[in-house]
């Protein structure tokens, strides 16, 4: 009988140093997890630090004003004649820009110098006809980054496009 009590006692030790070792790994699990989030989030940012330098770094932005009878299908984007971005909105994204949120069309790189922007906007007004709008805009961009804002406005009657330097 005491034999048989030993071997009992062995197991409860047993099963509770086991316990404690996989806390302890679990443990270590998780913050291994939390190194490997944090190096994933540098990692990202310094991509777009060497995908998009400073001295080429351009961002294009969409915004529309909260009271606008317009809602914007779709939106090509060229930069000297060359597409570089088409987007097709969905009801979450148009929602958005209507209560006063800005899109991030795209983000490129523009070498310094004068460059011509161009952006076809195909919207539904009110009644649900179908407007094509054609914004032709010169953009200067130097040696710092430009951010640049597209917004959809009312234009007798029609969408319209207007351009904004931030």
């Amino acid at each position: 009988m005491l034999v048989l009590m030993t071997n009992v006692n062995a197991q409860a030790l047993g099963s509770a140093s086991s316990k404690e070792e996989l806390r302890g790994i679990d443990e270590q699990i998780q913050t291994l997890k939390k190194e490997v989030i944090q190096i994933n989030s540098e990692l990202s940012l310094l991509e777009e630090k060497l995908l998009f330098p400073s001295s080429t770094q351009t961002a294009i932005f969409i915004s529309m004003p909260k009271k606008i009878d317009f809602t914007p299908d779709s939106i090509e984007l060229k930069v000297d004649g060359v597409v570089i971005a088409n987007h097709l909105y969905i009801f979450r994204e148009v929602d958005s820009l209507k209560q006063g949120g800005v899109q991030r069309l795209i983000m490129t790189n523009l070498t310094a110098g004068e460059h011509q922007l161009e952006a076809k906007l195909i919207s539904r007004n009110k009644a649900g006809n179908v407007t094509e709008s054609i914004g032709q805009f010169k953009v200067s961009k130097q040696t710092a980054p430009i951010f640049v804002e597209l917004q959809i406005i009312e234009n007798g009657g029609k969408a319209d496009l207007t351009l904004r330097n931030w």
